[in-house]
């Protein structure tokens, strides 16, 4: 029998990098080249100071905590996240001020998590240069983990990650790309010759419209789009009108069904246009930030599983749930009762100046749904 509806899973920001892969069991020279801090080590002890100390080496699936008892529980058919670290030992940085990367074998931890897709296209994966998303690109080939957003070339890097729907002629096609107002240099993006990444100057209409045109070149009947999309500033809840605009064309003309959004430390708020969904930043779901003192008001420790169901076959929204998480000793772990209803209130109030809105459920988990 086919199946009438998948569910996907999507988070934001994976920071598996600096702090986190000192503490998996084969961390990379934890040199850095930032202006306060050398080690990666320090990030570590920084975290250790304010909630108590880590086990180390701690096993590969210890950073995911209470997010595997989750995707136990939702069994998503696709789990897609945006990898913001760059896989490799390659010793030469690019000169940018903070520089993410994990070694390829503490990679593992991402098949621990079960994915199956890795956006890419962000402002961190080039972090040690083309080498290292050279090396990326191998680490998840040989996890047997999809990519896109970046490539060896101009087209890699454009071209989806396609995923076929068992049962069914079905296909989910993933495409991901990054705007320049999320922070990466236009001097990344891929080329004819050269690998890197699928960047947009802005969310202009020339930008929509090429991105447009990609997707339609490989894209066919009755196939769903989701576009994994890193834009904007790390902090604050403004959507600004032109990147409403954008992703609606998006919808309009390119028949996206997600338009997974990524970049800002912290969740924002969420619309449904048209059935489908649009999330404008899923905030991270996993980093070495404790300690870090500044902007404690958007409480960007706390992290969200996005569950979202989708009919296959009119590409429709259906159910979405988001499951509160909390980063703490570098680890996934459920939140307090009052975080949790801190997260669901903001949330509504954000998404309902966008037609949505967000209640929580007895089991402190959120749901999404037209705001009456």
């Amino acid at each position: 029998m086919s199946p009438k509806s998948i569910t996907i899973f999507l988070c934001g920001d994976v920071m598996i990098g600096r702090g986190i892969d000192q503490i998996l069991p084969h961390p990379c020279d934890p040199i850095l080249y930032e202006g306060y801090a050398r080690s990666a080590l320090d990030y570590v002890t920084l975290a250790e100071y304010i909630n108590g100390p880590i086990s180390r080496p701690a096993p590969v699936p210890y950073i995911w905590g209470a997010a595997l008892d989750e995707l136990a529980r939702f069994r998503p058919q696709l789990r897609i996240i945006n990898l913001e670290t760059s896989v490799t030992r390659s010793p030469r940085h690019w000169p940018k001020g903070i520089n993410y990367r994990a070694s390829p074998e503490n990679a593992a931890c991402l098949s621990a998590l079960g994915v199956d897709c890795c956006a890419l296209a962000n402002n961190h994966v080039l972090d040690w240069g083309r080498a290292g998303l050279i090396e990326t690109l191998e680490t998840l080939d040989r996890l047997r983990i999809k990519a896109s957003g970046a490539g060896r070339n101009q087209s890699d890097a454009w071209g989806p990650a396609v995923f076929e729907i068992e049962g069914t002629a079905a296909r989910v096609l993933i495409f991901s790309c990054a705007i320049a107002t999320s922070g990466p240099p236009d001097s990344w993006a891929a080329t004819n010759q050269d690998p890197g990444i699928a960047f947009l100057p802005d969310t202009s209409r020339a930008s929509s419209t090429l991105l447009i045109e990609h997707i339609a070149k490989h894209r066919r009947a009755g196939d769903i789009i989701i576009l994994s999309l890193h834009w904007g500033p790390n902090w604050g809840y403004d959507i600004p009108a032109r990147d409403r605009d954008f992703a609606h064309r998006l919808i309009d003309e390119a028949d996206v069904s997600i338009l997974h959004g990524h970049s800002s430390h912290h969740p924002k708020g969420l619309e449904i246009y048209n059935r489908r969904l649009i999330i404008n930043g899923c905030g991270d779901f996993l980093n070495d930030y404790e300690g870090i003192s500044g902007y404690e008001e958007f409480h960007g420790e706390l992290s969200l599983m996005y569950f979202v169901q989708l009919d296959v076959d009119s590409r429709l929204l259906g159910r979405v749930t988001m499951t509160p998480l909390k980063m703490r000793r570098f680890q996934l772990v459920r939140p307090r009762p009052d975080e949790a209803q801190w997260l669901c209130d903001t949330l509504d109030r954000e998404s309902r100046k966008l037609g949505a809105a967000v209640t929580l459920t007895p089991d402190e988990r959120l749901e999404l749904s037209l705001f009456a």
